[in-house]
């Protein structure tokens, strides 16, 4: 890898990690720089300004996010353990967040506003390829005789992400584990007892 990617890849680092924990607005340049160890300068001939950087820094993370759940469901061979898959990564997020500082997503929806509007398209377009890989496992699932025909896959979605990502929220705040256990077990007896055949 030549330097200046090396360069872009510590920026990037450093910048999603504060991003993620300090917030888009709080994190300032230069605490960017005091992390990374590079002037603003330096900087700035990887990311055009600050709102690029946000950018690429959520990219990175969701693409994170979705490659580790992707590796995780591929190798799964029925609907309910996809799903379980879905439920497990974010029951890890207080205990061992993929990602240091919880959800992005999440943390991003809460923190953005019509002020940023490239930034919230980028979060709307994450929630929509989470939900929509939710939907395809219910569809494969109705497909191999594993789901039953009369659930709404749009459905399912919808109170799988918000269930979640509320349950997060709630441990988030108290720094306990224990109500988004409550959550994904509730879940996991409903996905058993009103989704699978």
């Amino acid at each position: 890898m030549r330097s200046s990617e090396i360069t872009k890849a510590k920026v990037l680092k450093e910048a999603t990690t504060l991003f993620n924990t300090k917030g888009y607005k709080s994190t300032s340049l230069s605490d960017i720089t005091e992390a990374t160890g590079l002037t603003k300068g330096a900087i700035y001939r990887h990311f055009e300004n600050k709102e690029g950087l946000e950018i690429e820094a959520f990219q990175k993370m969701m693409q994170a996010i979705f490659g580790a759940l992707n590796e995780k469901i591929k190798v799964e061979n029925n609907t309910r353990d996809k799903l379980f898959c879905v439920l497990n990564l974010f029951q890890s997020y207080i205990t061992s967040p993929l990602i240091i500082g919880g959800c992005p997503l999440l943390n991003l929806a809460v923190e953005v506003d019509d002020t940023n509007l490239e930034l919230k398209q980028k979060a709307q377009q994450a929630l929509f390829v989470f939900r929509d890989s939710v939907e395809k496992i219910i569809i494969n699932g109705k497909t191999h005789k594993q789901v039953r025909n009369l659930v709404n896959e749009k459905l399912v979605a919808t109170i799988l992400i918000s269930t979640l990502e509320g349950g997060v929220m709630m441990s988030k705040l108290q720094n306990s584990n224990s109500d988004i256990e409550i959550v994904v077990n509730h879940l996991k007896n409903w996905i058993v007892s009103d989704i699978l055949l």
